[in-house]
């Protein structure tokens, strides 16, 4: 079982890494720092779209809008950041 909680918590560290690379790379984008018609960044942005975004968009429909301010990415992180800390909590009262 403890093998399980290890896997479950590397898991969510590693999408919430993924997700501060998705929003690392929307600011480079809008910013012009790099450009999305190189096929790599292209690849890289595209993945992390698609890995990000089905979980980002009920979040974004649930907030206000904020003036282009996109919190979602946040509050994700924090949630994710909730429920790790939740499993491992009932995993050690179930365990001792």
């Amino acid at each position: 079982m403890n093998a399980l909680l290890w896997l479950f918590n590397t898991v969510i560290q590693l999408y919430i890494y993924i997700l501060i690379a998705s929003a690392v790379l929307s600011w480079l984008v809008a910013f012009n720092v790099v450009n999305v018609s190189n096929p790599i960044v292209s690849q890289i942005g595209e993945f992390l779209y698609r890995v990000t975004e089905p979980v980002l968009r009920p979040i974004r429909n649930l907030l206000p809008n904020l003036g282009g301010v996109d919190i979602s990415p946040i509050i994700l992180i924090l949630l994710l950041l909730f429920v790790q800390k939740l499993i491992t909590d009932l995993y050690i009262q179930v365990a001792f």
